[in-house]
């Protein structure tokens, strides 16, 4: 018998307070759609560590910032005001850039296409690190990302390391961008996925990797409801 979502509710509602839950995982693993309702059913704030690059990366583009200058893309997080806001029934977290609300334009083929390069700044990077851990300060929080349980929250009692298939995280992609009405092809999609797992497996600063005490969830045939049982599982052993 598959798991329902209202009996998961149920079981984490026994969870004790403030944990830091950590998913990492190549693109279009299910992180964010398994964080988010992780996180929605726990109480916890869901931190989309990847909308906040994808939010500096839609400035510096719309800026013009050259791509290969760090110190321009240092100094645009300097003075780049990045918040998460999620609304108080946790049905969903809104992305704002400088006060903007950006939640649908972060998402777009050309923003996808430059985070990985612009996340790989060393500088930058630690900038976005000193906010991570400033806004999980003292609160519950299921972080996903590619670092969260190697560099940003390396004490994180919970870490998991997601991952699918490449067909299954191309059909993904496409069925997102499907339902966004962004015509591309499977073949295009595989491209740009492939393009991202080189660079953020092959970048210097905080490589896409497991970390060592994560586990593994190989996620090609599950659904959401398995994918999250299979996640309270590990949470309920943890607390034990």
């Amino acid at each position: 018998m598959k798991p329902s979502l209202g009996n998961l509710s149920r079981s984490f509602s026994r969870l004790k307070k403030n944990l830091i839950i950590a998913i990492d995982g190549p693109s279009a693993s299910g992180k964010s759609t398994v964080a988010h309702l992780l996180a929605k059913k726990l109480g916890y704030l869901y931190l989309d560590t990847g909308a906040m690059y994808r939010a500096l990366t839609l400035k510096a583009l719309k800026n013009k910032i050259d791509i290969e200058d760090e110190d321009a893309l240092y100094q645009l997080a300097e003075t780049t005001k990045i918040s998460l806001k999620q609304n108080p029934d946790f049905t969903k977290v809104k992305v704002y850039l400088d006060g903007e609300d950006v939640t649908s334009q972060i998402r777009s083929r050309l923003v996808n296409k430059w985070v990985s390069p612009i996340s790989t700044v060393k500088k930058l990077r630690e900038k976005m690190v000193e906010q991570q851990r400033e806004i999980a300060k003292g609160r519950g929080v299921v972080a996903e990302g590619r670092d969260m349980g190697t560099v940003v929250f390396p004490q994180a009692e919970v870490k998991i390391f997601l991952v699918a298939s490449i067909k299954e995280r191309i059909h993904r992609r496409w069925k997102e961008y499907q339902q966004r009405g962004i015509s591309c092809s499977e073949k295009e999609i595989e491209k740009e996925i492939q393009r991202r797992d080189q660079i953020d497996s092959q970048r210097e600063v905080s490589p896409l990797r497991k970390a060592e005490d994560a586990i593994i969830i190989d996620n090609t045939n599950f659904g959401i409801s398995e994918t999250l049982q299979k996640i309270w599982e590990i949470v309920e052993k943890k607390v034990k």
